[in-house]
C-alpha cells in the first residue's frame, strides 16, 4: 500500500516490490518496519505508520533507508 509512497519519495522505478520480514512497534497507531527486496539483489527498509482504526487513515510511509542487502538486520530507525 505504500509502494507508489516510497517510489515517488525515492525516485526510483523498482523491477520488484516483495515485503521479506517486517516487525512492529505499537505506538499511537502502529509503526511497522519491512525489509523490501526491489531489484535482484537490493532491499530497503521502510518505516510505516498506521493509526488507530477509528481515524480511518491508510498507511503512510515515515521512512526508508536504502542500499541494504538481505542479510542486514531490520532494525528501528
Amino acid at each position: 500500500q505504500v509502494k507508489d509512497q516510497f517510489k515517488s519519495q525515492a525516485n526510483v522505478n523498482c523491477v520488484v516490490f516483495t515485503a521479506i520480514e517486517y516487525k512492529t512497534q505499537v505506538v499511537a497507531g502502529t509503526i511497522y518496519f519491512i525489509k523490501v527486496q526491489v531489484s535482484d539483489d537490493e532491499y530497503v527498509h521502510l518505516k510505516v505508520f498506521q493509526s488507530l482504526p477509528y481515524e480511518n487513515q491508510g498507511p503512510s510511509l515515515a521512512g526508508f533507508q536504502t542500499g541494504k542487502t538481505r542479510d542486514d538486520p531490520l532494525t528501528y530507525f
